[in-house]
């Protein structure tokens, strides 16, 4: 399964918030289908904007690079 990565640092390993402020990790397919860290439900979730893990990149997954 190949896996998009951040624009800015090349990773791929983001999160998204909820409106809590609570995080959840997640990866996105190249298919741009976000896939839960633990098959769990992202409902609740802002999956809208999604934040890089490894530097400050936020941004829509259609941003992302393959």
């Amino acid at each position: 399964m190949k896996l998009m990565i951040c624009p800015q640092c090349g990773i791929a390993n983001f999160y998204v918030k909820n409106g809590k402020g609570e995080r959840y990790n997640i990866k996105v397919t190249s298919d741009l289908k976000i896939i839960a860290k633990d098959d769990e439900s992202l409902g609740g979730f802002n999956l809208d904007i999604l934040y890089c893990l490894g530097c400050s990149w936020k941004g829509k997954i259609s941003e992302l690079k393959k």
